[in-house]
């Protein structure tokens, strides 16, 4: 059994960067070498990003960019020692911005929806959050109940650690209160900011993450029936690659979140993923052939490439993922529900198959008739 879904709703922080301005962000907060700075254009430059939102102001960037202090933000560098190595703001100061931005981004996405399923904030019965780039207690869940007057007796649930592929966790706790309980009508929000963990010195593999990640939030109102033409979650399926453990990784430092992506991560996904999902749908009633349409979580071009050769897709599949990883570069686990807000307003044909790939190396499908 399934659920229907009344309503998308997304949003993103104000100031928005191009990929140029964002690499001289990160060459000039890691002091790199010139040698080290030639680099920088290959790794921001492949990405197939044109911009991306992050929670930095315009006078933040304004004072990394030109070695001022106007603005006294935690995330510039030490001006009495400016060629100096340091990693930054602590984890507790990083998180400090994480609370002061997340709650209000998650709002403005979870109001979109709401709006757009017609429901009011009073009938929500069952609240599911998703986040990978902070943690705090009480969190964005609470904030999400006093500022938008949801019930105070609203039924929470949060999924967090789970990175890229944490909205279809979240769609699965979704279909399973719905199913649970007929008359529940659950508000699914996914915010991330992946900003917060920006890095201050020659570190390749976490420096190609800064390339790719944004900060966004997205939000899904879902009920077990709506109407004729609802979009509707009717399956989910997840798969631990083997011998995978170290190729992707997320993990808490004294200077934020540490992000490692190995350069096996496309070879695995190319090689694990057609046996499982083939095996997945089959037990849904399809073959990959029969499905029209793709809502890939984007995380990076050759995760996709990966994706695609693996599947036999042709670039069509594609362009939805990479329409948004162009406009609004990888927002961990909001991006999948940018994604399908699109899909939905395309009115895409469907089944559709969602896909997302996260630490373990782990692969999370959903199916949307």
């Amino acid at each position: 059994m399934g659920f229907a879904i009344l309503g998308v709703g997304t949003a993103v922080p104000q100031t928005a960067y191009s990929q140029s301005v964002a690499q001289q962000v990160f060459r000039a907060l890691g002091k790199l070498t010139p040698e080290q700075a030639r680099l920088l254009p290959r790794i921001f430059g492949n990405t197939g990003i044109q911009k991306r939102h992050f929670v930095w102001s315009q006078e933040v960037v304004r004072d990394i960019l030109e070695g001022t202090r106007v603005t006294g933000s935690v995330f510039l560098r030490d001006t009495a020692q400016p060629d100096q190595p340091t990693r930054g703001p602590t984890t507790k100061q990083r998180m400090q911005e994480y609370v002061r931005h997340a709650g209000p981004l998650a709002q403005d996405a979870a109001r979109q929806a709401l709006e757009r399923a017609e429901i009011a904030p009073r009938q929500i019965t069952h609240l599911v959050t998703v986040s990978c780039t902070g943690v705090h207690s009480p969190g964005v869940d609470v904030e999400l109940i006093q500022g938008l007057g949801l019930p105070i007796t609203t039924e929470r649930t949060h999924i967090g650690s789970m990175g890229c592929h944490g909205a279809l966790n979240g769609l699965r706790v979704v279909r399973g209160l719905t199913a649970a309980d007929p008359r529940a009508r659950v508000l699914l929000c996914c915010v991330e900011l992946s900003s917060v963990h920006c890095v201050y010195s020659w570190d390749v593999e976490q420096l190609v993450a800064c390339s790719l990640f944004a900060d966004g939030a997205a939000a899904l109102v879902g009920t077990a029936s709506g109407p004729a033409d609802s979009w509707r979650m009717d399956a989910s399926g997840s798969c631990v690659f083997p011998d995978s453990m170290d190729a992707m990784s997320w993990s808490l430092g004294d200077h934020g979140f540490e992000m490692r992506l190995s350069k096996a991560v496309p070879e695995l996904i190319a090689h694990n993923l057609p046996g499982w999902l083939g095996e997945w749908l089959f037990r849904q009633g399809l073959d990959v052939k029969d499905v029209p349409t793709w809502c890939i979580h984007p995380g990076g071009p050759k995760i996709l490439q990966a994706v695609a050769e693996g599947l036999r897709l042709d670039d069509r599949a594609l362009e939805p993922a990479r329409a948004i990883l162009a406009e609004y570069g990888n927002m961990s686990s909001a991006t999948i529900l940018f994604i399908l807000q699109r899909l939905i307003e395309q009115n895409a044909p469907r089944p559709c198959v969602a896909l997302g790939f996260g630490p373990g190396l782990t692969a999370e499908a959903a199916l949307l008739r």
